[in-house]
């Protein structure tokens, strides 16, 4: 019978293409000269550091519980706990982009908004994830490992799917500037395991 530690790291597998969303906003190299820019940039990634060591820590902590001998009450508890949090700082990040407001660039308003549209449904989509997990059956080994195979199905969709936004937001000058930030640099430094996984 399959227990439940390789269905939890196929879950780990599928987290670590979440990480490669934090990574998307970290821009990529360049310079420009926009005071305005700049401090939008840098407003913007002192938001997302914080939110992206929790992103990383909660990564972490599911990819830690698949390599113990875990029961599926502590695989529930840690799985639950890292959703709720990645839910939070996608929610934080949405939260940093919102309140730097409009970037100074072309139709900078329309990409803040749609970034934080879908920074928003991201957080979402994680606490419906936690919700799933609340509910396995723990006492059932078997119904505990198929309800996680739910959750990684759900979880490799969303780790794949709309970042457009965010892309779209740091194309040009705003990545350029967003490059220049060392709380950038470090927030695209952390996510180790997004080498690894799928």
């Amino acid at each position: 019978m399959e227990g439940t530690k390789p269905v939890n790291k196929k879950l780990a597998a599928a987290l670590s293409g979440g990480a490669v969303l934090v990574l998307a906003l970290s821009g990529c190299g360049g310079s420009n000269n926009n005071d305005k820019l700049d401090s939008w940039a840098k407003q913007v990634c002192d938001g997302v550091q914080p939110q992206a060591k929790k992103i990383e820590a909660a990564n972490a902590a599911i990819q830690k519980e698949t390599s113990d001998n875990s029961t599926p009450e502590q695989v529930q508890q840690t799985d639950a706990q890292a959703f709720q949090d990645m839910s939070d700082a996608y929610k934080s990040i949405g939260a940093a982009v919102q309140n730097a407001g409009a970037p100074d660039v072309d139709d900078g308003a329309k990409k803040q908004q749609d970034a934080v549209k879908e920074l928003n449904d991201i957080s979402a989509s994680y606490a419906s994830l936690k919700a799933q997990v609340d509910k396995l059956e723990t006492k059932d080994q078997a119904k505990f490992a198929d309800g996680l195979k739910g959750i990684a199905t759900s979880l490799d969709k969303l780790s794949q799917s709309g970042n457009d936004a965010l892309k779209t937001l740091e194309e040009g000058e705003v990545g350029k500037a967003m490059a220049k930030q060392e709380s950038c640099k470090a927030a695209s430094a952390t996510p180790s395991s997004a080498a690894t996984g799928s």
